[in-house]
């Protein structure tokens, strides 16, 4: 174990599992994917529950187009993340919206879209462990987005991640929230009862 303080070691381990999954072949990337796509589409829990949070994919991040467009087919409202720093607001989606570039390069819906208060969240993460400790990219958005949620209903969450990316331990730290599920290529993990 690093003795280094938390924020510290979480930094060295983003980097660390960030080279790893900028690593993956573009190709497996796509093809995994889909593979956690379907894996997630089919998570009993996420049948029925409405509105979703999704995200808009940046850098070498698990792409969830083709699950936010599973869902929609489904008759299940997406949204997609607003970054208002430090907080996320949630916007209804629909494929072939124009989306503008909002903070951190992220393609978000535009002002006009409706608010909305999702039920569950597709989360991006850089590394995980099995508790469902996750590490993003240190700016805590998704962190208090899942906060915030909480104190109006249960709200479940579902991390999306190429197997590469889990790690033994996330140090985690107070502001921290455990995802319920990750889904990788390989498995769907599930950290506690759901």
């Amino acid at each position: 174990m690093h003795s280094s303080s938390p924020p510290v070691l979480k930094e060295q381990l983003r980097q660390e599992a960030l080279a790893r999954r900028d690593g993956l072949d573009k190709d497996f990337r796509e093809e995994a994917a889909q593979a956690i796509s379907a894996q997630a589409l089919g998570f009993p829990a996420l049948r029925d529950v409405t509105p979703v949070g999704g995200y808009w994919p940046i850098r070498s991040e698990v792409d969830p187009r083709s699950l936010m467009e599973a869902l929609l087919e489904r008759g299940q409202d997406v949204a997609l993340s607003q970054i208002l720093h430090p907080h996320l607001s949630w916007r209804l989606w629909q494929p072939g919206d124009v989306l503008v570039k909002g903070g951190f390069g992220v393609r978000e819906p535009g002002p006009d879209a409706p608010e909305v208060f999702p039920k569950c969240l597709i989360v991006p993460l850089v590394a995980f462990d099995r508790r469902g400790g996750r590490i993003g990219y240190g700016k805590g958005h998704f962190d208090r987005a899942i906060a915030a949620l909480e104190k109006q209903h249960h709200t479940l969450t579902i991390g999306l991640a190429y197997a590469v990316q889990e790690i033994e331990q996330v140090p985690v730290e107070e502001h921290d929230r455990l995802l319920d599920v990750i889904v990788t290529e390989t498995e769907l993990i599930r950290t506690k009862p759901v």
